[in-house]
This record gives C-alpha cells, sequence and structure tokens, in this order.
C-alpha cells in the first residue's frame, strides 16, 4: 500500500498517538490514510483495538469492503456491524474477538449505554477510535454522544482512553458568519473531538491540488415563468379556504413560501390543542396546497397535481362525510381539479428549469459515452420526480442516459423510501457503469466511494457551505463541471454565493486556529470541555425536572379527532427506543390496516408488523411490533395532544414529555397477560 506525500504530511502525528483531525478534499484519501494508521497502531500497540464509526449504513460496508478487508485480510480479524446486520445484537462479543470494527455511531452509543453486562461495551475497550465525517461531532449528534462519554472519563482523569482520529472535508462555519463565530464554531468541534491538532496538507499542496482538482463552476440561473395559471389556481384556492376560515390576513403573494408553511404548521397546533376540527383540517389542506406550489416551483405541474391528488385519496377525504369542514374542503378540491389537470398538462408554461438541466444534461452527455452524473435536489418527492421526469424524456432517452433515484433509508409515512438493501444496489450499479446518471437527496453528498462524475448539478438548493463542499467533491474527472441550477434573484442564488464566502472564511479560521500557540489552543480546548460537561449536567437537570407529572395524570388525545385513547401509565419503553402501550384496552381505538411494514433491515428481538392507525378518524399512529412473540402496538408522540393538570399541547418527541416512563419488562407483560411460550424443542406430551 502507498500514500501520497500529502497523506504523509497528514498522518505523522495520528502515528506518533495524538489526537487530530484530517481535514482533507473530497476524493483526497482521507480513508485510505485513518486505514493505514489503524493498520500501524495495530502493528506498534499490544492489544490494540480500532473502531471506526460512520454515520451511514452504506459507508459501513463500504469503508470495510473497499479498504479495510483487502489491506487487513489474514492478519487482523475486522467485521462491519450496523442496523441492518444479523452482527448488532452480539457487538459487545465481537468487540472482544476481533481487531478491527467498523459500524454505525448509534450502534456503539447503544453498547456503551446499555446497562447488560453481557452486552454493554466502555470507551476504554479501544485503543483507537476513528470518526468518519467527524464535522458532524456537535450539539446533539449521535457522534457528540459517544464522545461526550469520552470527555467525561477524561476530565475525571480516567486513564487508557482510546486515540481519536477524525476525518472531514469540511468543517464548516456553523452558521457563523463573523472571524469570532466561526472561531469559536471549529474550536468547539476540536474541543468535542479532544483534538491535538487539524491537520491538512502544507508542505505537499501542489500534489493534493494535481490529486483533487476542483471542477469549474457554473452558474445556471433561469429566469421565472412569464405566466403561471396553474400556481395561480392553487393561490386562489388556497385564499379560498382562508377565507372560510375567516384567515383574511395573507395575500397570494404569501403562499408557496417558507413562511407561509410555518404558519399553517402553527395552525395546525393551535387546532389540535383547541380541539377545533377546522383549523386544524384547514391547515392540513393548506399545507399541502403550498407543498403543491414548492413541487411546482421545482419540477413539473403534473408532479404538484399528482402530490395533491393523492393526498386527498390518502387522507380520504373523497369519501362522503358529514362534517362540514370535510365536505367544503372535498368540493373544493373535486369541483376544480378537473381544471387543475388542464392547466397542469399546458407544455407553454413549464418549468424553465426543467429547460436548463435538459439543455445541460444533453450538453455532458453528448459528448462523452462514458459521462456519469449526480442531480442533486431537496427532497424525496422531488427526487423520485425529476427521475420521472428524465425517465420519460424523449430527447435524453436518445442519449442512453440511464438513471435512479437514490433516497435516504429512514421510514417515512409521507413519501416512498428506499431500503437499505436498496441503497447498495442503486450504488453498486452506478459504480459497475448499469447506471450513468443519479438523482438524488444529499444522502449521497458524504462519503460515498462511487465513480468521478463529470457533471453534478445542485438543482434548486438551499443549503449551507459544508453540502456545498461535499456535493462539489463529487466532481472529479478530468475537466468535470459543477452546476447550480436555480431561480435567477432567488434566495437559493443568494445562499450559493453566501456558502462560497462562508467557505473562504472557514479555511482562513482554521489556518488562524493551525497556528494557534499550543498553551493559548490547549487552554482554550480544555475550558470549552469543562463548559460542555457543565452545559449537559444543567440541561439534564431541566429535562429530569420536566417530568413534573404522574403518568396516571396525563391523557392522550388523538391528535385529529381528539378522542381519548389512554393515558400516560399505559406506556412503556422498548429497548430505550420504541414507545409502546400495554393496556389490552387500547386496541379499541386502532386497527392494523396494511400488510407488515418493510423497514429494510433485520432487528435483534423483534419484526415489524402492519401499520395501525385510529379507528375513528383513520389518522396514522405508528406501526405494530412483534416483540419476542409478542405484539405491541408502538406509536408516535406526534399524533397525540397530551392534557395534563396544566393544559393541552402536542410534542414532537417521546423524550420531552412531562411525565416518566418505565421500561418494559417482558416477562411481567407474559405473566399479567397470561401468556406462556412452550420451546419448541420440549418433547413432554404434557
Amino acid at each position: 500500500m502507498e500514500l501520497r506525500s500529502y497523506q504523509w504530511e497528514v498522518i505523522m502525528p495520528a502515528l506518533e498517538g495524538k489526537n487530530i483531525i484530517i481535514w482533507l478534499p473530497t476524493g483526497s484519501g482521507k480513508t485510505r490514510a485513518a486505514m493505514y494508521v489503524a493498520m500501524r497502531h495495530l502493528e506498534m500497540r499490544p492489544h490494540a483495538k480500532v473502531a471506526m464509526i460512520v454515520n451511514k449504513v452504506h459507508l459501513v460496508h463500504q469503508h470495510f469492503s473497499k479498504e479495510f478487508e483487502p489491506h487487513l485480510r489474514g492478519k487482523y480479524r475486522t467485521i462491519p456491524i450496523s442496523g441492518d446486520t444479523e452482527q448488532k445484537g452480539c457487538f459487545a462479543n465481537f468487540v472482544k474477538k476481533t481487531d478491527v470494527i467498523i459500524c454505525t455511531a448509534q450502534i456503539l452509543y447503544n453498547a456503551l449505554q446499555n446497562p447488560s453486562e453481557e452486552k454493554h461495551v466502555e470507551i476504554t475497550d479501544f485503543t483507537l477510535l476513528i470518526i468518519d465525517e467527524c464535522h458532524h461531532t456537535q450539539k446533539d449528534a449521535i457522534y457528540n454522544k459517544v464522545m461526550q462519554i469520552y470527555l467525561e472519563k477524561k476530565l475525571k482523569h480516567e486513564r487508557n482512553l482510546p486515540q481519536i482520529l477524525g476525518l472531514t472535508a469540511s468543517p464548516g462555519t456553523g452558521g457563523a458568519s463573523s472571524f469570532e463565530d466561526a472561531e469559536d464554531h471549529i474550536l468547539q468541534i476540536c474541543a468535542n473531538l479532544d483534538t491535538w491538532k487539524i491537520m491538512s496538507a502544507k508542505v505537499n499542496i501542489e500534489d493534493l491540488e494535481a490529486k483533487a482538482k476542483q471542477p469549474n463552476k457554473q452558474y445556471d440561473l433561469v429566469p421565472e415563468r412569464d405566466k403561471d395559471p396553474f400556481g395561480d389556481k392553487l393561490k386562489s384556492l388556497m385564499a379560498t379556504i382562508n377565507e372560510y376560515l375567516g384567515e383574511n390576513g395573507c395575500t397570494s403573494s404569501d403562499f408557496g413560501t417558507q413562511m407561509y408553511e410555518q404558519k399553517v404548521v402553527e395552525m395546525e397546533k393551535e387546532g389540535a390543542v383547541e380541539a377545533n376540527r377546522m383549523k386544524r383540517t384547514c391547515a392540513l389542506h393548506l399545507r399541502k396546497y403550498n407543498d403543491a406550489l414548492f413541487i411546482n416551483d421545482t419540477v413539473r405541474m403534473q408532479d404538484a397535481y399528482e402530490s395533491l391528488e393523492r393526498f386527498f385519496i390518502e387522507e380520504r377525504f373523497i369519501r362522503k362525510s358529514d362534517d362540514p369542514t370535510d365536505v367544503f374542503l372535498c368540493r373544493l378540491f373535486s369541483d376544480n381539479s378537473n381544471n387543475l389537470l388542464e392547466l397542469s398538462r399546458d407544455k407553454n408554461n413549464e418549468n424553465p428549469k426543467l429547460l436548463r438541466l435538459e439543455e445541460i444534461l444533453k450538453e455532458h452527455f453528448q459528448s462523452s459515452s462514458g459521462s456519469r452524473g449526480i442531480i442533486f435536489t431537496r427532497t424525496r418527492e422531488s427526487t423520485y420526480s425529476l427521475h420521472d421526469w428524465i425517465t420519460s424524456n424523449s430527447a435524453l432517452k436518445e442519449l442512453k442516459i440511464k438513471s435512479a433515484a437514490l433516497t435516504g433509508a429512514g421510514f417515512s409515512n409521507q413519501t416512498k423510501h428506499m431500503t437499505q438493501n436498496e441503497q447498495q444496489d442503486v450504488i453498486e450499479r452506478f459504480r459497475n457503469g448499469s447506471l450513468n446518471l443519479l438523482v438524488s437527496t444529499s444522502v449521497a453528498e458524504e462519503g460515498l466511494d462511487i465513480p468521478q462524475c463529470n457533471i453534478v448539478v445542485r438543482y434548486g438548493l438551499m443549503t449551507n457551505e459544508i453540502s456545498m463542499v461535499q456535493a462539489r467533491g463529487r466532481a472529479r474527472a478530468e475537466d468535470s463541471c459543477y452546476s447550480f441550477l436555480a431561480k435567477s434573484g432567488g434566495k437559493e442564488s443568494r445562499r450559493e454565493m453566501t456558502n462560497e464566502s462562508l467557505e473562504d472564511l472557514m479555511k482562513r479560521v482554521i489556518d488562524h486556529v493551525q497556528k494557534m500557540p499550543e498553551k493559548e489552543y490547549g487552554e482554550k480546548i480544555l475550558d470549552l470541555q469543562l463548559s460542555s460537561l457543565i452545559e449537559r449536567q444543567v440541561k439534564q437537570a431541566k429535562v429530569e425536572q420536566k417530568k413534573k407529572f404522574n403518568p396516571q395524570d396525563v391523557r392522550l388525545d388523538c391528535r385529529n379527532c381528539v378522542i381519548a385513547v389512554g393515558h400516560g401509565n399505559d406506556f412503556r419503553v422498548v429497548e430505550g427506543i420504541h414507545h409502546v402501550n400495554v393496556n389490552p384496552n387500547f386496541k379499541v381505538y386502532y386497527e392494523e390496516y396494511t400488510a407488515p411494514v418493510d423497514l429494510g433491515k433485520k432487528m435483534e428481538d423483534w419484526v415489524p408488523g402492519g401499520a395501525i392507525r385510529c379507528r375513528f378518524c383513520e389518522r396514522n399512529w405508528g406501526i405494530m411490533m412483534i416483540y419476542k412473540g409478542v405484539s405491541l402496538p408502538t406509536v408516535g408522540i406526534k399524533n397525540f395532544i397530551i392534557t395534563t393538570p396544566e393544559g393541552r399541547r402536542p410534542y414532537k418527541q417521546w423524550k420531552d414529555v412531562p411525565f416518566p416512563l418505565e421500561l418494559f419488562n417482558y416477562n411481567q407483560y407474559c405473566e399479567e397477560n397470561n401468556l406462556l411460550f412452550v420451546d419448541d424443542d420440549d418433547d413432554d406430551d404434557d
């Protein structure tokens, strides 16, 4: 194995056992450099044990198969463990038996927190901890939770802590626009990772620039539509709903904006808390019409129309209903749907961004049969819509473009989600050439080992400088192009220009931190670590104070129909994550209405059942989980309103509810519900 001169330059302190962050551009071989450090660490240190943690499942298998296994095979035992592997249930055992573990940060954190002696691991079980995409080590991110365990031990002067090696292409500025605030952000990441120094190529910068060439950047800015009768029609329907509600403070210029989206989100919350079904239902519809305006601005009019049509079908508002608000909203859409459909098919008013995207793809895929590209877009819905547009575009078909959508694997009720196997399949087909164009959400920005692209398009995106740097790094082929495609004069193009300034600010701040006197730097890092520890303790105390109500005094109502469905003491926590209702009477309030849900991964002790919904209003609540043979309804707290002696309010996450939750006791539950499970191997006839 050979390293380039700039790789040797950045790893030297790590070979001496120091904690460092390696800051190198995408495609410059950070993982290869880290793997070499791990190999030398294993060779030089007795009883060494290495863990590499990542923040996306597909990176576990990628780093294992592309770097660690080929170079360490035969000398060291290496294993990949992620949420879709059966080995995760025996994580602690594999820590004892293997030399290198590559896993998601969540799996390591779960093991660090597991109270069971046979499943628990300590951070000191490892001698080297490699953290991929380490700029995520901040706030409540999972990387930072792992490092908080490390820092608590460090500040108690415990020994045998692992060496830390962080990898990043862009630490970012943390949203800061001033030098001082950006410096605070960089130093905080260094403190969180207990970093001795950020290492980047200085002496061998020419070698790095030759390896990681920057693409040609172009701004492809298009004017707004001359006319948008489809969008105007959507806005007129929204105005009609506002009039029905008595909300006359909004103008058509408010519709289709993020500000208006926030307004209707708050309106829906108010309706739920006030048990005002009219306000809540109208807010849900206004949100969908607003989403349709977003889609209309991003992709095709027909995609916006189909999104609205799916909403009405899936929410079953087209059925007959005695509720006057349901009748009004259903009739409003049905009376105007034909007109909307006709307007959506008018090719004279199609989205100009799509016309420019077609020109960009023609330019780059006509010139070379070996062209590869990625189009980055904001949402899963726009990803699938763009992919459908590409596959149905006759002009692009002639260019032999073979495209696929690539989105996150997290389960979503709103749009189609990819399983992890589907993700892996798309990525592998792109690698081997059966695909030459990906349409992707941000999931393809970080870490993916994909072939060099000669065209990368950021399509109407408004993100931070880290995303910009990561996406740009995918365009690594000779004479490659990075296109930012957006509306002329829009907020997206202004943000992209801001990102360029922030990237420059980040570089200047890192250079300043690298040159900081060692004593001054060390004092600042220690001060930040102590402050973080105190802040965590104060935050935890506040969380405990919020759990001030007895569970039996807390009522849960369906967020949609306001029917009371249970109390706080009906709920238990399974494996520290899943919130289930153990009251047998709860089954009168819900129904299981789908086949078992495919989560795209295997769980150790349970399998998913079907989705469940309110029996009375059909709002989705969650899914059934079959835990060790026992069927339990697991629900999302966002689907309910909590009533306490102080009033009613919604919660987004279970961790924020104002009452304590007990852990699920499997044996106790089986005993109380007269459940008996017989061993299949028992030959006793009795």
